[in-house]
């Protein structure tokens, strides 16, 4: 969008107001709003001031202001404002250097896209997230001192088939069963139909959505690929969009990876390819499952780099609740053709060139995009500079193998604290071209730390079952 076409379009629909939105480091969209008189030609150039000290991740109080300057082709309908409102993604801008900002996750996101081009083997990187979620109709939950509890409830939740309240509760879905029967099991059909009419209006291309496993409104609504920074913009605004459909319907949404216990998480699925002049370079028609070299190397440096890359892919503490054996959780660092129980699998739906990809399974969708998506690429990069072999792919179940056979199997970490660990052991591979700076990783790391502490401090429930009469 031109800012001849922007200003054409507040005339037309009347519009007064503008939406500001940039990402803080955990992955969260923050806003401020403004007149649509403030959007002039000093704007695109200088920014609006904010305060960066009150962002996640970003700056001390003696050094907070900071300035935003948003991206005119970010430019779309607001799709959850009951005023007609024009929303902008922005980038965050240093006041004093007048640089891009280091922590701003938007700015990683371009860097990585630069980085990948300075290889002169590649151009273009392009992303496919499955971000999956649950729509729930009831959540509550506290802790203080003296108590703790949360509680979780869904029509389709299979332990209200007992209910005599309200509602039928005949159709409720089994464990596991969730993917994907029709109505009346599905209760959520129309409201993903206007989650994705939603999306489609600001642009953003959907191939399908639908139920999945778990029972009580587990989801997935799949987005057509895209490049590496426009997918982290669309996947944000992907959330935007589900979490305030959900809202209009008076049920809520999350991306939470481990909700329910029992039942399988929600994780998010990134599929992932390198191109050159037009060209994937994954695709070779005599390679194992049509992959070239290229491709079979960038799988050895996610898999080399896997336990790293999880303090960005897997970055909570609930994360790890997905990422035990048993739940379709891809927690066996090995690859395959097909098989979903590898940590990295190779779709066998097509053998069209330019659908060859690899899928990388371990991370979930509170993973910050813009930072998740750089660390696989700087990964996959850094394998194929190195040409670290993934070794022979696996084809047979990883959860069926002999307790002497999974003893030799290299896994995701079991814990956020030991993603930590690894991600200060193997940070170099993230600083290559600038692309992460120490300073990002030193302030994600204490951010994390102090979320591991949090829950570590706490008691749990469980533990009153476990210990309490002993």
């Amino acid at each position: 969008m031109t800012k001849e076409q922007l200003a054409q379009l507040i005339k037309d629909r009347n519009i007064r107001i503008v939406d500001l939105k940039f990402v803080d480091l955990p992955g969260l969209w923050q806003h401020f709003t403004v007149p649509v008189a403030e959007v002039d030609d000093n704007i695109w150039i200088h920014g609006l001031g904010f305060d960066g000290s009150s962002i996640r991740g970003f700056q001390k109080i003696e050094e907070s202001d900071m300035l935003i300057v948003p991206d005119i082709n970010t430019a779309v309908l607001d799709p959850a404002t009951e005023q007609t409102t024009i929303s902008l993604v922005c980038d965050i801008v240093d006041p004093i250097t007048k640089k891009p900002y280091s922590r701003d996750p938007r700015a990683i996101a371009k860097k990585a896209e630069a980085y990948l081009k300075s290889t002169g083997q590649f151009d273009t990187s392009y992303w496919g997230p499955e971000a999956e979620f649950f729509i729930f109709d009831d959540v509550r939950f506290d802790q203080n001192a003296h108590s703790g509890y949360y509680f979780i409830d869904s029509v389709e939740g299979a332990w209200n088939s007992g209910n005599g309240e309200g509602t039928n509760a005949g159709y409720t879905i089994p464990h596991k069963q969730g993917y994907f029967p029709v109505a009346p099991y599905d209760t959520l059909m129309d409201i993903r139909t206007e989650m994705v009419l939603a999306m489609k209006d600001v642009g953003i291309d959907v191939e399908a959505h639908h139920h999945e496993v778990a029972t009580a409104g587990q989801c997935e609504i799949d987005m057509r690929f895209d490049t590496l920074t426009k997918m982290a913009d669309k996947l944000l605004m992907y959330k935007y969009i589900v979490k305030n459909v959900a809202r209009r319907h008076g049920k809520v949404a999350t991306f939470m990876p481990k909700p329910l216990f029992g039942d399988n998480g929600s994780g998010m699925h990134c599929h992932q390819s390198l191109w050159k002049d037009g060209q994937n370079t994954f695709y070779d028609a005599k390679g194992y499952a049509l992959t070239s070299e290229t491709c079979r190397y960038y799988i050895g440096g996610l898999l080399s780099h896997a336990r790293a890359l999880m303090a960005f892919c897997a970055p909570t503490t609930n994360s790890y609740k997905r990422l035990v054996p048993g739940y379709e959780a891809p927690v066996n660092l090995v690859y395959s053709a097909r098989n979903r129980s590898a940590a990295c699998r190779i779709p066998m739906i097509s053998d069209n060139p330019k659908a060859k990809r690899i899928e990388f399974r371990p991370p979930d969708p509170l993973a910050n995009p813009y930072l998740a998506f750089p660390a696989m690429l700087m990964a996959g990069l850094d394998g194929i500079e190195n040409k670290l072999d993934p070794g022979a792919p696996l084809e047979r179940n990883t959860y069926e193998l002999s307790a002497e056979e999974a003893a030799q199997m290299r896994t995701v970490p079991g814990s956020l604290a030991e993603s930590v660990q690894a991600l200060e052991e193997d940070p170099d591979f993230l600083l290559r071209g600038g692309v992460f700076t120490p300073d990002v990783i030193e302030t994600w790391i204490g951010l994390q730390k102090e979320a591991i502490d949090a829950v570590r401090l706490r008691p749990h429930p469980h533990e009153f079952a476990l210990y309490f009469g002993a």
